[in-house]
């Protein structure tokens, strides 16, 4: 079945521009076009729409709020912004409701690859609820107490950029959320950053300010939507900061080239942040899971994949792949419990993820047993790796020595 994608622009000039541009591609996708927003939400209600690319200054109905009724009505489809303005007001009002923001003119090939890609992450979660729940979500629950610090920064007097950024990089979920935007085609960086200082240095205090305050950017996690009492964000999120540091190091230790040692990083940081999604919007399945895994004695991303159809990995991965991230930081969130399922057979993020999180993992829980419980050796091995784990054990016991 071909890809479905719906084209909004209220110039004839530009559609007829895009039905040339992309007329090679008509065995793939099945493309239509609207003139204005009324116009797509009546096409979405008598078709099945994969994806919508629109601009966002329209007469009528903008690009905002088309956004904003596909993410009420339809969240399972891909929502791209494609547009020539860039101006802050418009990005702030469509950041929580656009997966990708790419500027016009753009390249058909650049174009392809986009909507290609996160099409074809769906394969990693095969049911239309998860689909439909993971597209729709806007914002990931943070820690209050770093939210309000951030707030509190931007509104004194002198705020500083980089402390801002130091207190983002605290927060994986508002990590994932700063740099969505910040590496989207609005900001014409030509680099992906990694860096939440970085960042924060690029937007510029107004922006952040103007995040920091809108509806659905960032939102703060409720504990009372919780039935089991052994859940902790400040946890998960320690766990993941530490994952990432440990990632680094491992990288670093290996002498890779620096954008891969910042994409380990990034991706440690980043790598449990489904738990987050199935906290807030599973809370019940959630608790029923916890007891599963304890109960009979299995691990917990097996507990999800049987009772959500899908791990906290995938779904991770799923959003992350929408927001833009780069292909290794979305593989080596998505495979850190299961890194035989990559193709890749050399040293990567996910060879550097996958071995922080079994190590933090085996030092939280006091295991002494060597190689630890959560090691893919198979893995290891066929990569060329497995002898290498002493001395990265070694620079977790550091790093653990560090922190006391």
């Amino acid at each position: 079945m071909k890809t479905r994608i719906l084209f909004v622009d209220d110039e004839p000039g530009i559609l007829d521009g895009l039905r040339r541009l992309l007329r090679s591609y008509r065995n793939e996708w099945e493309m239509s076009f609207a003139s204005s927003g009324q116009e797509a939400l009546a096409i979405v209600a008598e078709q099945s729409i994969d994806a919508v690319v629109t601009d966002m200054r329209m007469p009528g109905m903008d690009g905002s709020q088309l956004l904003n009724e596909l993410a009420r009505c339809h969240p399972e489809i891909v929502r791209f912004v494609l547009s020539g303005y860039s101006d802050d007001e418009m990005i702030i009002k469509s950041v929580g409701t656009a997966h990708q923001y790419l500027s016009k003119p753009c390249d058909s090939d650049l174009l392809k690859a986009a909507l290609s890609r996160a099409l074809s992450l769906r394969k990693l979660l095969h049911e239309e609820r998860l689909l439909a729940l993971v597209s729709g979500v806007s914002s990931l629950p943070s820690l209050p107490e770093v939210y309000l610090e951030i707030l509190e920064t931007l509104r004194s007097d002198g705020a500083s950029l980089r402390k801002v950024g130091e207190t983002i990089s605290r927060d994986p979920a508002i990590t994932a959320k700063v740099l969505q935007l910040v590496n989207s085609a609005f900001f014409g960086l030509g680099r992906k950053i990694s860096n939440p200082a970085d960042a924060a240095s690029l937007l510029g205090l107004d922006v952040l300010k103007t995040l920091a305050l809108s509806a659905g950017v960032f939102s703060q996690f409720d504990q009372n939507k919780i039935s089991t009492s052994d859940f902790s964000l400040a946890q998960v999120f320690d766990h993941c900061i530490a994952v990432g540091l440990l990632g680094k190091r491992i990288a670093a230790s290996e002498e890779a080239e620096s954008n891969l040692v910042s994409e380990c990083l990034l991706a440690g940081t980043l790598h449990d942040l489904g738990k987050l999604i199935i906290v807030n919007e599973y809370p019940e399945e959630y608790a029923r899971m916890r007891l599963m895994a304890k109960g009979e004695g299995m691990s917990e991303y097996l507990a999800e994949k049987e009772i959500l159809g899908a791990t906290h990995a995938e779904v991770a991965a799923y959003l992350l792949g929408l927001w833009g991230f780069t292909d290794s930081v979305v593989e080596a969130v998505a495979y850190h419990h299961q890194p035989g399922l990559s193709s890749y057979a050399e040293f990567t993020p996910l060879t550097a993820v996958h071995v922080a999180n079994a190590l933090e993992g085996a030092a939280q829980a006091n295991e002494r047993t060597a190689p630890c419980a959560g090691l893919d050796m198979s893995y290891l091995e066929a990569s060329g790796l497995a002898d290498r784990l002493e001395s990265w054990g070694r620079l977790r016991e550091s790093a653990g020595d560090s922190r006391k």
